[in-house]
């Protein structure tokens, strides 16, 4: 009886929980337009310098050069792989499942094959396009065993995302202006905030503009970052007039001889009608200044939300002309397939994927290393 007592009492010390805390990008903002508090937003575990206040500097003062390497730098932590961050997903559970039972080298491995392209969001038409591809190739004995073909699949994946791997170069412009857009909810301030760390480790003068006017606390979240990354931050307060905020923005990038200004956006507005027309508004006022702006329109897209992803590209590019992608939340219950029937539908550049939520997991993409993240590197492998 002591024994079994003495078990019990030891339970919950030798099993801690396995549940990963949430993430920014994991707690998304309320698409009916109701934010949760700054705070929220806010990663706990990332290792960030937190600079003291930085009084007006935020809104009116001047750019901030680069803090130097000190004894005071936090370290961030150790980057985890692609595949340590993308095993989790179903996309890759499924294919995983699928080539570890050492399968036989047949039509149904193919069908199953086909199924799981399917349910892991690749799309119906290209999920059965590469699968008759790779049985043509079958029948005509090209593959040796299961071994053979799950190196073609290797292979044919790569292929398709070698085209969008198109890193993002704010090099050719200054200042180089990103704007930023998406529907609530996908992690756009959270990625703006970690471009902008991305930017300044890179040595370079960022300037955040807080167009993001219409949605609660989203000035307040992004102010936030900016202090965090110690970056000045443009806003003008909830209600602003967005395009109005960019172009002051933009002013005062070019006075401060900026290299990068990111440009927040509103994700929704009354109607979807009204936040295209913002959209559209914003675009018409900064050609005034500049008639290459926006240099990049880049829109932030919840690895989550599967199909629904293609849909709300489509409607984003022919409103504001989206030129590159940032696929988020791939660590969590992301299929992962989305990123397959992105770049078949659209071809845009993938710039960036999330894969966690310090700011080392914003990752330039990379198609090798997305596919290896996804795939068993070999037969019964992991």
């Amino acid at each position: 009886m002591l024994k079994f007592w003495k078990k019990k009492s030891a339970d919950p010390v030798a099993a801690p929980s396995q549940e990963a805390p949430a993430t920014p990008e994991d707690a998304p903002i309320d698409a009916i337009g109701h934010a949760p508090p700054p705070a929220l937003e806010e990663p706990q575990s990332e290792s960030l310098v937190e600079p003291a206040p930085l009084a007006e500097a935020s809104v009116a003062g001047d750019l901030l050069p680069p803090p130097a390497e000190s004894s005071t730098e936090v370290t961030e932590p150790t980057k985890r792989s692609w595949r340590e961050r993308l095993a989790g997903s179903g996309f890759a559970r499924g294919l995983t499942s699928l080539f570890s039972r050492n399968p036989k080298l047949d039509d149904d491995l193919l069908d199953e094959l086909e199924t799981a392209l399917i349910t892991g969001d690749v799309g119906v038409e290209a999920s059965t396009q590469l699968v008759e591809s790779l049985r043509k190739r079958m029948h005509k004995r090209e593959f040796a065993d299961a071994s053979a073909l799950l190196a073609a699949l290797r292979k044919a994946l790569v292929e398709q995302l070698l085209p969008v791997q198109q890193p993002l170069d704010v090099s050719g412009r200054k200042p180089f202006l990103i704007l930023t857009v998406g529907i609530n909810g996908v992690g756009k301030t959270t990625t703006i905030g970690k471009l902008a760390r991305r930017y300044r480790d890179e040595k370079r003068n960022v300037l955040l503009a807080a167009g993001d006017t219409f949605r609660a606390a989203a000035v307040e979240q992004l102010k936030t970052w900016g202090e965090r990354n110690a970056v000045p931050v443009i806003s003008q307060g909830q209600d602003a007039d967005s395009a109005s905020v960019i172009f002051d923005a933009l002013q005062a990038a070019r006075s401060r001889s900026a290299d990068v200004l990111i440009a927040d956006t509103a994700g929704r507005l009354h109607t979807q009608g009204g936040l295209m027309d913002e959209l559209g508004k914003i675009a018409r006022v900064l050609k005034k200044l500049d008639p290459e702006a926006p240099h990049e329109v880049l829109m932030v897209i919840d690895g989550t939300t599967g199909q629904n992803a293609v849909n709300q590209v489509r409607q984003f590019r022919q409103i504001v002309g989206v030129t590159g992608l940032v696929v988020t939340k791939l660590d969590g219950t992301a299929k992962g397939g989305v990123v397959f029937a992105l770049a078949r539908e659209f071809g845009l550049p993938i710039r960036y994927v999330g894969l966690g939520e310090s700011a080392t997991d914003l990752r330039v993409f990379d198609a090798q290393a997305y596919v290896d993240g996804l795939l068993p590197a070999s037969l019964g492998g992991h």
